[in-house]
């Protein structure tokens, strides 16, 4: 299981609650420009469109290999494959007032390419001052047992 992209700003802004994974739904060119890791989650999103996710906003840079592809669109949305009943259990929790779908990681799993995401509740500005001071704090008793 190799990690190809983090979205590091999701774990910054949003508290996960419950992490899911799900399958993407690529074209040819598009799988092997992920396994090599030319994919970016920043300000990537899911949405919910009637009873399907989507990976919103995910930047895919094309193939070199593939040569030109016409009418290429590398924000386009691409569809998540989830069970019909976890789906149903998403679209409720996301209509929770304060609870969003985040993409946290894509990683390929055998020969398929997965994204892991999360419920989220974003967080409060002071919430992250928190969360750099518990980090800091983590980094400072490292340091100290590392001396000694």
């Amino acid at each position: 299981m190799a990690t190809l992209a983090v979205n590091k700003r999701a774990n910054f802004d949003y508290e996960i609650l419950e992490r899911y994974e799900a399958g993407l739904a690529l074209f040819g060119h598009e799988v092997k420009s992920v396994k090599l890791g030319h994919i970016s989650l920043k300000e990537s999103f899911v949405t919910i469109k009637g009873q399907e996710l989507y990976l919103t906003n995910a930047h895919i840079t094309p193939y070199k290999q593939a040569g030109h592809i016409p009418d290429y669109e590398p924000t386009r949305p691409r569809k998540l494959l989830l069970k019909r009943a976890q789906i149903a259990h998403l679209i409720g929790k996301s209509r929770t007032e304060g609870l969003t779908l985040v993409p946290v990681r894509v990683y390929t799993k055998k020969r398929y390419v997965k994204l892991e995401f999360g419920v989220g509740k974003g967080k409060k500005k002071f919430d992250k001052r928190e969360t750099i001071k518990k980090r800091e704090d983590e980094r400072g008793m490292r340091r100290t047992i590392k001396n000694f």
